[in-house]
């Protein structure tokens, strides 16, 4: 139990650093999205095809990908303030050149989104690694979200803003259009971000000037507790890892959540514009709005999550199945209704519950990494998040492909209803196979052991349900 704090207007620096997270993946996932918005209007000014809108909108993640893995590593060597907080800076200045890329030529600008996804590729691997220092095993699931959910806020903003700064902007030269305000807006807010998060924020506990002592030593205690004894000379485990069905449960879980998820994000303002017939730029809180049901869902599930595992009323590894399975199988189920209503209301509904309810599986696969292997928390943020973007690159190429035909056509309404149904299928192969194969124990590669390590060494080594997390001297936990 954590001790008394030295003042009672004293505000947990943990829950300081969650709360400095959720607005840096606000900000970096708003410079994401507004181009999904703005892309209404750039294609009438440039005249993009389908195949060109795809392209741009998917080039980022050719950038995203490569920086998954290096960005976990150099969180560990450097310290995950300074990878995180440089990665959303590069996003941050890409975007202020944006309008600028535009209007030289379509592949200047496929190029810059490139580059800004190198930038972006860092973040969630650097707040893992982050994470493994900074919260306590049972505050992972709040934290964690509470960061998560700002990128989901992100999304909230920037789509409705975005509608309204195309429509009513700031008109810029060549061609006094208004969409490039919405880059110099977010790009000046990501800015303001970038200084305050250089200010304050710190790699660690032990570095941080202005944290209690009690709270300090809380951390620290709460976090070494119960880890075994480990060998620092000991390499990283990449093949052990590649071999843990526990890794591949949350690599698959990724994969088949993003998929669902960044093809809602690219394409939610293209479908409600060419088959319901809303107004973006009027109705652009309709694109928002099933982030704000998965912003509030989220942090919810995380606090649950916690309480059941606090409470020892679920293992880490029941309460992570139980919030994953619905998190993925439920939005499965609404993305099949949106695809057979031609009911406006009732086909928001469902994206906004087949979106909103798939934060629930935040606290599922997204957390597990500090529990199999806190010790190398980034580095597997890094590897799942790269498969997890894989779908962001095949994704609009799919999506595009599967729907060629022109806004208003009958042909377009069923085109979009097999461009759910496979994002179904995909969601709740996901699920169950998380389902079958997730863990919650501490693996025992991801404790730094050696394989075959004395078990008078790991005996007492307990996990944070108070179960022994490596029941022999060959580390599974099955």
């Amino acid at each position: 139990m954590e001790s008394s704090r030295s003042s009672p207007f004293y505000f947990p620096a943990r829950y300081a650093l969650g709360v400095m997270a959720l607005l840096g993946f606000a900000n970096v996932y708003a410079l994401r999205v507004n181009l999904s918005v703005a892309m209404v209007e750039m294609k009438k000014e440039f005249g993009w095809d389908s195949t060109t809108r795809g392209i741009i909108l998917g080039s980022f993640f050719y950038g995203y990908i490569l920086t998954q893995i290096p960005g976990g590593l150099l969180a560990a060597k450097y310290g995950a303030k300074w990878v995180f907080g440089l990665g959303c800076l590069c996003t941050t200045i890409l975007t202020l050149l944006t309008p600028i890329a535009a209007y030289k030529s379509e592949w200047l600008l496929v190029t810059v989104r490139i580059l800004e996804g190198l930038g972006e590729g860092v973040t969630f691997p650097a707040m893992h690694a982050m994470w493994s220092k900074w919260a306590p095993p049972l505050e992972r699931s709040k934290l964690v979200t509470l960061a998560i959910t700002g990128s989901y806020l992100g999304t909230v903003i920037a789509m409705p803003v975005s509608g309204y700064l195309c429509d009513h902007g700031f008109k810029t030269p060549p061609h006094k259009s208004r969409w490039p305000s919405v880059f110099y807006v977010f790009g000046a807010v990501g800015l303001i971000w970038c200084v305050a998060w250089f200010a304050l924020v710190h790699s660690s506990p032990r570095s941080h000037p202005r944290i209690s002592v009690e709270e300090r030593d809380y951390i620290e205690s709460s976090i070494s507790q119960g880890n075994p004894i480990y060998d620092d000379g000991v390499s990283t485990p990449i093949l052990p890892m590649m071999k843990s069905p526990a890794l591949w449960a949350i690599i698959i879980g990724y994969f088949c959540n993003n998929w669902g998820f960044y093809t809602l994000l690219t394409d939610i303002p293209s479908f409600l514009r060419d088959v319901l017939g809303f107004d973006i730029a009027k109705d652009g809180i309709l694109s928002a709005a099933p982030y704000i049901v998965m912003a509030v869902v989220a942090p919810l599930t995380g606090w649950i999550a916690d309480t059941l595992r606090e409470k020892s009323i679920l293992s880490t590894t029941a309460t992570r199945k139980l919030v994953n399975t619905p998190g993925q199988l439920l939005p499965a189920a609404f993305l099949v209704l949106t695809g057979f209503t031609s009911n406006k209301t009732f086909a928001v509904t469902c994206l906004c519950l087949a979106v909103g309810i798939s934060g629930m599986s935040l606290s599922g696969f997204s957390v597990n990494h500090l529990d199999i292997a806190p010790r190398y928390a980034g580095l597997l943020m890094g590897i799942t998040n790269a498969a997890g973007t894989l779908p962001g690159i095949i994704g609009p190429y799919v999506a595009g492909a599967m729907t060629p035909s022109p806004p208003g056509s009958h042909h377009l309404i069923v085109e979009w209803r097999n461009v759910f149904i496979l994002s179904a299928e995909i969601y709740a192969f996901g699920g169950l196979f998380f389902l079958i194969l997730s863990s919650g124990k501490q693996q025992w590669w991801g404790a730094g052991l050696r394989k075959g390590t004395p078990s008078s060494h790991i005996v007492n080594v307990k996990d944070d349900d108070g179960e022994r997390s490596m029941e022999s001297n060959y580390g599974f936990d099955y």
